[in-house]
C-alpha cells in the first residue's frame, strides 16, 4: 500500500483556502481548528505544523486579503490619467472593495480581550497599505501641480478616515446608491486642496 505524498507547501495553500472560507462564513469566534481540519483534510497536527495557532492563521490571511487589495487597485489605477481622477477611481475602489469576507471576523478578533496584542497590532497594521495608496495619489498630486503644497500626512489621514467612515453606511444600504456621497466626499476634499 503506498502512502499519499505529501508536499508541504501544497498542504498549506488548502489549509489556507479552507480556512479563509470558513473564517468568511462563521467569522473568527465561531471558527474552530477542528472546522478547518474537517473543511481541508488536513489533521489539527498539520494545521498547526505549518500555523501556530487559529490566531496566527487569520492574520495571515487578512494580511494576504490586504495585499489582494492593494493589487486590484494598481491594475486599475493606470486607467486614471490625473490626480484628481485617482482620488474619484480610489473612492469607488474602497466602496466597492471595503466588504471584505473577512472583515466581520477582524472585527471580532480585534475586539476580542483574548487576543495577543501582536496580532491586534499586525492588524491594524493592514491599515498601512490603503493610507500608502492614497498619500502616493496626493504626493502625485502635488508634484504635478494638481495640489497645492500642503500637510500630505494630514490629508491621508483625513481623506483615509473619510471614505472610512462612509464605508459604515454600506452594512446598510446598496453600493451602488452610495456611489454619488462617495464622488461628494472626493470633490469636497480636493476643494481645499486644488491649485
Amino acid at each position: 500500500m503506498s502512502k499519499r505524498r505529501y508536499n508541504s507547501e501544497t498542504a498549506k495553500q488548502e489549509i489556507m483556502e479552507k480556512a479563509f472560507l470558513i473564517f468568511s462564513q462563521k467569522g473568527y469566534t465561531q471558527t474552530s481548528v477542528a472546522d478547518i481540519s474537517k473543511a481541508s483534510g488536513y489533521s489539527k497536527g498539520h494545521i498547526y505544523y505549518h500555523f501556530e495557532n487559529k490566531e496566527k492563521l487569520f492574520v495571515l490571511l487578512a494580511q494576504r486579503t490586504m495585499k489582494d487589495w492593494y493589487t486590484k487597485w494598481m491594475t486599475k489605477e493606470p486607467a486614471f490619467s490625473s490626480a484628481i481622477e485617482k482620488l474619484y477611481g480610489m473612492a469607488m475602489h474602497v466602496l466597492y472593495n471595503y466588504q471584505t469576507p473577512l472583515l466581520k471576523g477582524g472585527q471580532e478578533l480585534a475586539s476580542n480581550s483574548d487576543s495577543s496584542p501582536e496580532s491586534i497590532k499586525q492588524l491594524y497594521e493592514l491599515a498601512v497599505i490603503p493610507m500608502g495608496a492614497y498619500r502616493a495619489i496626493l504626493l502625485e498630486g502635488i508634484e504635478n501641480g494638481e495640489f497645492k503644497n500642503g500637510n500630505v500626512d494630514q490629508w491621508t489621514v483625513l481623506i483615509g478616515t473619510w471614505l472610512g467612515g462612509l464605508c459604515q453606511l454600506t452594512n446598510t444600504q446598496e453600493l451602488h446608491s452610495l456611489e454619488p456621497l462617495f464622488y461628494q466626499a472626493v470633490s469636497i476634499f480636493l476643494e481645499s486642496i486644488s491649485n
